[in-house]
């Protein structure tokens, strides 16, 4: 697993990713906003290089977007899915996902808020660095180990942060 890097390393690749797929979804018929989340999309924070692209759909498109992209990309994650969220795997040189969630549900709310938030507020970005290295795995992740995954607390304590954000 790649260590912990500057998300600036990662962004013009992860925009050269979302602009591909933006027109593949779009050649394919496949409707909604194709957004760029995660850590390559807020400058500053520390990623593994990965891309998360968010599908933003129409509430009655939801069902026709998700079987669209049945067609197009494998299924990842299928333990995770929700009413209003779908996740894809994206074969790209760098890890990417889709989710695929209507705009204005709770999950869409969760994408988008987030990572706006956090890049206006480097305070809170800061905080959110902290979460990624934190749990016994830290000196690996920080690049000073063998390269390693992040620790399995590290999801619960980065869904806990987005809640208290978001709920601020």
């Amino acid at each position: 697993m790649p260590l912990l890097r500057p998300s600036e390393r990662f962004r013009d690749a992860a925009l050269a990713i979302l602009c591909r797929e933006h027109a593949g979804l779009r050649d394919a018929g496949v409707p909604g906003e194709l957004v760029l989340v995660g850590g390559t999309s807020v400058p500053g924070a520390l990623t593994r290089g990965d891309v998360d692209l968010h599908l933003r759909v129409d509430p009655n498109s939801f069902a026709d977007a998700v079987e669209r992209l049945r067609g197009l990309h494998p299924v990842v994650h299928p333990e995770i899915w929700q009413p209003t969220l779908a996740t894809f795997e994206v074969a790209e040189a760098l890890p990417t996902g889709i989710a695929v969630t209507p705009i204005g549900s709770e999950h869409d709310v969760r994408f988008t808020r987030t990572w706006a938030i956090l890049a206006a507020r480097p305070d809170l970005l800061a905080e959110y660095n902290a979460v990624k290295l934190a749990g016994p795995d830290a000196s690996r992740a920080r690049g000073t180990g063998a390269d390693t995954d992040l620790d399995p607390g590290y999801e619960e304590r980065k869904s806990a942060f987005f809640d208290r954000i978001l709920a601020e």
